[in-house]
């Protein structure tokens, strides 16, 4: 049996600080750390500072933008090379429709609860 594929909002929420470690930013986005290794060199954009022993630090924009490369090539099928020109052509784009999107969701979720409750008191009243 196949493992569905989390999507980026499945996602953990991003803790409220400042430096996140390579082990921590897998978790947050679902990703071996070998992968955002891999993508560190096939994304210009993806740049964790690197401290002593070159050991990663991700800071909050970098995790938005790992989840940003992780949909763009595991939701929407880009490939690498794809994803990198949806990337360097409209960053706030892709943010933005990111943003949009989970908005867009949570609304039809809400809508969908306020319909399942007005159909409950309608089956009650009747």
């Amino acid at each position: 049996m196949k493992r569905k594929q989390k999507t980026v909002n499945d996602l953990p929420a991003i803790p409220d600080k400042l430096y996140f470690t390579i082990s921590e930013v897998s978790h947050l986005c679902s990703l071996k750390a070998y992968v955002l290794r891999y993508w560190e060199q096939e994304f210009p954009q993806l740049r964790p500072v690197k401290r002593r022993g070159n050991r990663r630090f991700y800071q909050h924009q970098d995790i938005l933008l790992v989840r940003q490369i992780r949909k763009l090539l595991y939701e929407d099928g880009f490939t690498i090379e794809g994803a990198r020109l949806q990337l360097s052509n409209t960053p706030e784009t892709v943010s933005q429709s990111v943003k949009v999107n989970a908005m867009v969701k949570k609304v039809i979720a809400e809508l969908e609860s306020v319909l399942q409750n007005l159909q409950a008191e309608m089956k009650a009243s009747h």
